[in-house]
């Protein structure tokens, strides 16, 4: 059990966050062996600042704790509910006493065999004084065959045979009633745990999406998806049939203790002594138990968020190869669920071998105390055997409350940290109804002397003391660099945050006296990074209408505003290209589409509802020049009559705003026309100039640039016509190569092979994944085999002690055989105690050892597949980590105590069988033979379940899927006040899943009522078919009591293994799903040693007419015959308009995917013949969306490096990307933690430590897709003169909208329907006046530029 050092492990196990450190931290696992890691911890966080500004910050990311209780899950029962689950309660513990009768049959059946086998030892004996042993249902007098003879009592066979027939029958009534109760409370059970849990599931998601988005700075949506995926199904599973389970054991326990003291009070008592000894370690054991299940739990929730968030941005893991290393950082919360777990482990052993020693020690105890009692008259036989049986009775059920008091224990932990969510109050609830309502809103804004500080980084004082007058319909522009306060406007604006100082005004009324909701639904919100959800296209642009007049309209009106707004954000120019139109479903985050697709796409949901503010954060910053032009006349089209905030990097965006306020450092430098700035020569001008493009020729042509815009619908026209020609001749050309279907079916592959796989084959995996640990399972066996042989022990030791009773009136006799097998029975007791702690204990520890195993091997082996495995619906990030963390738990359901229980279980079976045939073969033969419908009964039961579990994994990783979207898009969800629409819709899904899952239950609870039913069946059985080889003295009473004992019994111990059934279920299917992961092989495998391993590499990149379309859409062409050439040291630019391309040729150039034809070269050299691996480490990718991770800046940076770096490359490389003076201006420094996917920083912040992670590798070859595209101008222009230099000695490939960046390129590559049209430098391109010159026309900053 837990050592001395378990106390110091607690107070280190403060586990809040997965985001790493902060400023006050507490380090979660200190051993010699592994890393420290640190997590936040909010007690001093806010020590330094006043403490009325503590106070407001501390509000946004503080989480009370709640108290809980067994009861606290039920805590959304209806009185519907209440009813069903009170009869359920009371239905088992009828069915708990039902089992405390059978020892009152037992004892008179028992009498009534030494009665007429003592008649046998001596034809007359001296009858006591005590009276024959009386039951309401039994009295000596009423059989005419039954008399006294000189004061003894004969019994005739007949008499005897009629009496054993009698209490037979009970057996049978008894049976009855089980299996009637058990199975009502079992399915009744079950289906409100079902029904419960999807309310707390509910419940959970509704109060996650009502928190304010301080408390998400701090909580990754990965422990999200994991509270409402795995934590859930464990209250689920504390609520439902195990709780009927415990609560039926309890019943039995009291009753046993009623019939006791009904019949003798002095050995009840004297038996309690064992009981009070084993409920006193129970409840120490047990809150241990809950102590380290809550610590375990914390560890699995924070390795979650790292897998949720490493799983979101999987192009970038196979980009830089991070798999290795990002699995060590899951490893290490692995380490912390594995260190509480195999503590838990451990304590279940020990309470389980405590509950054995009481069990033969009751046996020891009233055996011994009985015979004594007898001899003094002071008890009868009858009555030692019914006590005895109703103590032993109650000790089973505490043994049987063992195994699944962890189901309690465990739920009651994950439902503390689900209920600590739901009752949390937001420091700013958009649910809330209180609020003012404005009738007639105009739009105009005033910040007043805000003063701001983001809670989770409360060091740094991001707006000083900032004032600004934005008036109703006018459009603002804020510019700056980046950290400067920009986006933070819009946040306040939007009640993201909440200031420290002044206020936010909307017509003159503070915003905090608003109501929340319907302020955010005047606003629109186009963010940086737009956000779309996993549905069609016509959904997520419909979703800009909940709040308005339209909201509730019909689909066809809908469909009309629809195709209007995206008409307006250029988008049915790529819409009606694509087969399914409006109805074609844009993915997981959208990212079936293009960066400028999906942002035309959130333009029009934003432009869609007429809305009286727009908040533009970068709107058109992954638009291509050509759609930037037309979406943003869309947008000064939007902006008239409305209040308008346009965040903007590219200049050209803003000119014609009304007024352009210049930002640093939260404070306004200098503000108005974008002809009034530039006539200033201010910081302006300056950032104009650094945007300004050099032209070939200074004339412009006005006429050119109009007709191109006029004639873009023909253009989208002859597009849509290229797309259909193309389809129609997929079948008939022969240009194309076979096309290799195999990505597309690669969800369905581990469902499909999951269904084949025998129990053999799992059960051969298992052992192969647990083969390190194969040697202490089998020790664990070898335990078990001993703990299993306890029950034919215990019958041959009660048959003769049994047997002894014969010898009365020869008390001595009697007293000397009791006396030496009371001995035998404690000292079984002590080797069973013994076994069942080293049992149990090497079981957990191996158990822990390969549930931490199976779950870095499949977080491993899902970070190998191939992109175009990420790509389906079905493998999407919200269902991998729901995946990833229920199957190995599920496993972990078999495992440790599980297991041990299993074992122990089958070994009682076997020997019990054997050792019965030996003792009297024919009464084993007919009672063993019932013994296969008791196991048959129960796997059915588990094959009924297994299938289930089927159906609900399809079920729970949907509604997971749904949860972990709007989660990780809260921002989005929030702005769009989408809260009601994703509850609705998540409602929904639930009832669905509970409504399947009924029939399930009803089939598997009546086979578990079936097999509890046989129990009772089967002993009726036994005394009766045994009687009639009692009565022909065939049989003695030893014989037939070590039969009986041994098989029925061992029976019984059966049954208890199909109250496993549920963990078995679950375990199995997990286990199937694993091995076919664990089997699939990706096409582009990173792990295969197949390949050549590029030599002295050059960096040339060639393309040979290459033809692709992305495996999850066969039927749209993306690239048409590529052919491009990239000479060593050249620095290549890539444009053109969004999804004709340019992201696909740097998606296979990464190698990301292979071509349906033609081939990408590498210094002459087909790519696919490379090694995956080796290949990719002389590449490094900057993405137009930065991604960062979890941890500090200097560890995201070394993320970069394929070998160990200094801290002195780390900085030169930050010097190099312009992030190096930011850097060390915050309190931090490179210690500074970036947040769960660096929400701690700015979009330019994230680039520049993205740039700075692509230089720190030394690549051969340079990919930037928009790399700088979230850079501010004063940024850029220094960045990119780092890039420039960095290009020399290596190639280049750049994708770029934003032509500034790329004029000095070696060659520009001008892409429009998936080939090259125009090729060239900067004035090549120019002076040809083609499609070009139209972009950088387009771009043109100044009038006469």
């Amino acid at each position: 059990m837990a050592g001395a050092t378990d106390s110091s492990w607690e107070e280190k196990s403060t586990l809040s966050d997965s985001s790493g450190k902060a400023s006050a931290t507490t380090p979660l696992l200190s051993r010699a062996s592994s890393a420290n890691i640190d997590v936040p911890t909010h007690s001093d966080e806010f020590s330094n600042l006043p403490p009325e500004d503590a106070k407001i910050l501390r509000e946004q990311v503080s989480i009370p704790p709640v108290k809980t209780h067994i009861f606290s899950v039920f805590r959304y029962a209806t009185p519907y509910d209440r009813m069903l689950v009170g009869l359920a309660f009371v239905l088992a513990i009828m069915e708990g006493a039902v089992k405390a009768l059978v020892p009152l049959v037992f004892g008179a059946i028992t009498e009534t065999f030494t009665n007429y086998f003592r008649e046998g030892n001596s034809t007359y004996y001296e009858y006591n004084n005590s009276t024959i042993y009386d039951l309401t249902f039994y009295n000596s007098t009423s059989y005419n065959s039954t008399y006294n003879i000189d004061g003894f009592e004969y019994i005739s066979p007949d008499d005897f045979q009629r009496r054993v027939n009698y209490f037979a029958l009970f057996f049978v009534y008894l049976g009855i009633a089980d299996f009637v109760l058990s199975y009502s409370a079992t399915f009744l059970f079950i289906d409100r745990g079902e029904v419960l849990s999807s309310r707390i599931k509910e419940n959970y998601l509704a109060a996650i999406l009502r928190q304010n988005i301080g408390y998400f700075d701090k909580l990754g949506s990965g422990e999200i998806t994991t509270r409402i995926s795995s934590d859930t199904i464990l209250i689920q599973e504390g609520m439902s049939e195990k709780l009927g389970y415990i609560t039926e054991n309890v019943s039995t326990l009291v009753a046993a203790f009623v019939v006791g003291f009904s019949l003798s009070y002095k050995l009840t008592l004297i038996m309690m002594s064992i009981a009070i000894f084993i409920g006193v370690a129970f409840i120490y054991t047990s809150g241990r138990m809950t102590r380290y299940f809550t610590l375990a739990l914390n560890g699995s929730s924070a390795g979650g968020s790292v897998a949720e968030e490493v799983l979101s941005s999987i192009r970038n893991v196979h980009a830089f190869q991070m798999q290795d290393r990002l699995a060590e950082k899951y490893s290490v919360y692995l380490d912390i669920s594995e260190h509480w777990a195999l503590r838990a482990g451990i304590a279940v052993g020990a309470v389980t071998g405590i509950m054995w020693l009481g069990v033969y020690s009751d046996d020891a105890l009233g055996f011994w105390q009985g015979a004594h009692l007898l001899a003094r008259n002071e008890i009868t036989v009858g009555q030692i055997i019914t006590v005895l049986g109703a103590m032993v009775e109650g000790t089973f059920a505490i043994t049987n409350i063992t195994p699944h008091i962890r189901s309690i224990t465990t739920g009651m932990a994950a439902a503390n940290k689900i209920f600590t969510t739901i009752d949390r109050a937001s420091a700013i609830d958009a649910y809330s109804t209180t609020g003012r309502k404005l009738e007639n809103l105009k739009g105009d804004i005033e910040l007043r002397h805000v003063r701001f500080i983001y809670p989770s980084r409360p060091t740094v004082t991001v707006l000083p003391d900032y004032s600004l007058k934005i008036p109703a319909g006018k459009t603002v522009a804020l510019v700056g660099a980046s950290g400067s306060g920009k986006s933070t406007i819009a946040g306040l604006l939007e009640r993201f945050y909440a200031p420290l100082a002044g206020q936010v005004l909307v017509d003159g009324v503070d915003i905090t006296d608003l109501n929340v909701k319907w302020l955010r639904q005047q606003i629109a919100l186009v963010s940086q990074e737009p956000t779309l959800f996993g549905c069609s296209i016509f959904e997520n642009v419909a979703h800009g209408l909940i709040g308005t007049k339209h909201e509730n309209a019909s689909e066809t009106e809908k469909r009309e505003l629809v195709i209007e707004a995206c008409k307006q954000a250029n988008a049915m120019v790529f819409i009606d290209t694509l087969p399914e139109g409006l109805n074609t479903n844009v993915g997981e985050r959208g990212f079936l589409l293009s960066g400028g697709q999906k942002q035309r796409i959130a333009i029009a949901r934003a432009i869609v509802g007429n809305p009286r503010i727009l908040l533009l954060d970068e709107a058109t910053s992954a638009l291509d020049t050509k759609s930037e032009g037309v979406v943003q006349d869309a947008l000064d089209r939007a902006s008239k009559n409305r209040t308008t905030i346009v965040i903007a990097h590219r200049l050209s965006t803003i000119k014609d705003a009304d007024n352009i306020v210049v930002m640093r450092r939260g404070e306004i430098m200098e503000q108005g026309t974008h002809d009034e700035l530039i006539a200033k020569h201010g910081e302006y001008y300056e950032l104009v100039k650094a945007q300004t493009i050099e032209a070939a020729e200074e004339k412009a042509n006005a006429e050119r640039e109009t007709t191109y815009i006029e004639n873009d619908d023909e253009m989208a026209m002859d597009e849509k016509a290229v797309a259909m020609n193309d389809l129609a001749h997929v079948k008939t050309t022969n240009t194309l190569a076979p096309i290799d279907t195999r990505a597309g079916v690669f969800a369905g592959e581990i469902e499909e092979q999951a269904r084949k796989y025998t129990a053999l084959e799992l059960i051969e995996f298992m052992l192969t994944l647990s083969k390190e640990e194969n040697r202490l399972n089998l020790l664990g066996a070898i335990f078990s085999t001993i703990q299993g042989l306890g029950y034919p022990s215990l019958g041959l030791f009660y048959g003769r002690c049994v047997q002894a009773f014969q010898a009365i009136p020869d008390y001595d006799y009697m007293l000397r055989e009791i006396d030496l097998f009371a001995g035998l029975f404690f000292m079984l007791a002590t080797v069973e105690l013994v076994a069942s702690i080293c049992a149990l204990g090497i079981f957990a520890y191996a158990g822990q050892k390969l549930v931490r195993r199976i779950r870095i091997g499949t977080f491993k082996q899902i970070m190998r597949q191939d992109i175009a495995f990420f790509d389906r619906d079905e493998n999407s990030t919200g269902a991998l980590t729901a995946t990833l963390s229920r199957d190995a738990q599920a496993v972990e359901g078999l495992s440790g105590a599980t297991f041990g229980q299993i074992m122990n279980s089958i070994m009682i079976v076997i020997s019990s069988i054997i050792l019965s045939l030996i003792v009297a073969w024919q009464l084993a033969l007919v009672c063993g033979a019932c013994v296969p419908i008791l196991i048959g009964s129960g796997f059915y039961r588990f094959y009924v379940l297994t299938k289930f579990q089927e159906q609900a994994k399809k079920s729970h990783l949907v509604s997971a899927t749904y949860a972990c979207e709007a989660t990780s898009a809260i921002k989005t969800v929030v702005a769009l006040t989408r809260e009601s629409d994703i509850m609705d819709h998540y409602h929904s899904t639930l009832d669905g899943q509970v409504r399947k899952s009924r029939k399930q239950s009803n089939v598997s609870a009546f086979l578990y009522g079936v097999a509890q039913g046989m129990i009772y069946f089967i002993m009726a059985l036994a005394f009766w078919f045994g009687s009639q080889f009692l009565r022909t003295r065939e049989y003695s009473i030893f014989q037939f009591f070590v039969t009986f004992m041994s098989v029925v019994y061992g029976a019984q111990s059966a049954g208890i293994i199909f109250s496993f059934a549920p963990d078995m279920g679950k375990a199995f299917h997990a286990t199937a799903n694993i091995k076919a992961l664990y089997d699939l092989q990706p096409q582009i495998d990173m792990r295969s040693n197949e390949g050549n391993i590029p030599q002295d590499v050059q960096g040339n990149i060639e393309f040979r007419d290459v033809h692709f379309r992305y495996p999850t859409r066969m039927q749209v062409p993306v690239l048409r015959g590529l052919n491009l050439s990239v000479k060593k040291g050249q620095y290549v630019a890539l444009v053109g308009s969004s999804g004709c391309g340019k992201s696909t040729t740097i998606s296979l150039i990464e190698s990301f995917y292979r071509p349906q034809a033609g081939q990408v070269l590498l210094d002459g050299h087909d790519i696919s013949k490379f090694s995956v691996d080796a290949y990719r480490s002389h590449i490094a990718l900057v993405q137009q969306e930065p991604i960062l991770y979890s941890g500090s800046i200097r560890e995201n940076i070394q993320l970069g490096a394929l070998t160990p770096v200094t801290d002195e490359q780390v900085i030169a490389v930050c010097k190099q990307a312009n992030i190096h003076d930011f850097v060390m201006s915050l309190p931090d420094g490179y210690d500074t933690l970036c947040g769960s996917k660096g929400t701690l920083l700015s979009g330019g912040q994230k680039q520049r430590i993205a740039i700075a992670r692509a230089l720190i590798r030394d690549p051969k070859v340079l990919l930037l897709d928009e790399a700088t595209s979230a850079l501010d101008n004063e940024s850029e222009k220094v960045v990119q003169a780092a890039l420039d230099a960095a290009a020399k000695g290596r190639t280049t490939i750049a994708v770029a909208h934003r032509l500034s960046s790329i004029q000095k390129a070696d060659i520009i590559y001008v892409f429009e329907g998936g080939v090259v049209v125009e090729a060239g430098d900067h004035q090549v391109l120019m002076a040809k006046q083609g499609r070009y010159y139209e972009l950088v026309k387009l771009q043109a900053l100044e009038k006469n530029a």
